[in-house]
């Protein structure tokens, strides 16, 4: 019986056959040991090369292959819900991580149960991997790069999977209705920029922007 992991790690792709290769080789060379935690990616109904790509990490990672594009929140969801570690963090498809992410989140819940959930600092990087910008996580929050209490997810009903942008946003105005996030002051994940990005869609993010405004009074 494999023994229950510290950490899930959850990846959700849809059409990422160009990046998810260079994901999936981060998450899996961590400095942490590879029976506390497990990759879960899940394929949201990829219609290009993306379950190939995947094939070939079929050892060190776990897929869920959804026949139905969800859309991210859903995709997310679907992962969380196969997650078996204490600890839950995301990766997207197109980004990548330094070799400590794991590490470093993990061991600061570990040993302060005070903590809720923590962040970590982010670098943008353009196609080539060369650094953009550094960010601070709290004054300029994405989605990623936050470990979460498993509990805590499950307990605030995960993802929104009808807000398919801002679905993070949603979600940390939920969560720290309850909770709070603290800063770890290290660039560990890397955000990727791209002409494919979402958040490129800026119809999409408007119309996404104004759901979230109202169902938060915002």
């Amino acid at each position: 019986m494999k023994p229950v992991p510290t950490v899930s790690v959850i990846i959700p792709a849809h059409n990422q056959e160009k990046y998810i290769g260079r994901c999936i080789r981060s998450a899996i060379n961590q400095n942490f040991p590879h029976g506390s935690y497990e990759i879960i990616v899940v394929n949201d109904a990829s219609t290009d090369r993306t379950a190939y790509a995947l094939d070939l990490f079929e050892d060190d990672i776990r897929v869920i292959h959804l026949e139905e594009n969800l859309g991210l929140p859903g995709a997310l969801n679907a992962g969380i819900r196969k997650a078996r570690g204490r600890f839950v963090v995301r990766i997207d498809a197109d980004d990548y991580v330094h070799e400590e992410y794991l590490n470093i989140l993990s061991l600061h819940l570990m040993l302060n149960d005070h903590l809720d959930a923590v962040a970590c600092d982010y670098v943008k990087v353009n196609d080539h991997e060369e650094i953009i910008s550094e960010h601070n996580c709290l004054n300029e929050p994405i989605g990623c790069a936050i470990m979460f209490r498993i509990e805590q997810l499950i307990g605030l009903g995960l993802y929104d999977e009808e807000q398919l942008i801002h679905e993070d946003k949603d979600f940390r105005m939920r969560f720290e209705q309850q909770y709070t996030i603290s800063r770890i002051q290290l660039p560990l994940y890397r955000y990727r920029m791209h002409d494919n990005n979402m958040t490129n869609n800026q119809e999409a993010v408007d119309r996404f922007h104004d759901k979230l405004s109202k169902k938060h009074g915002i």
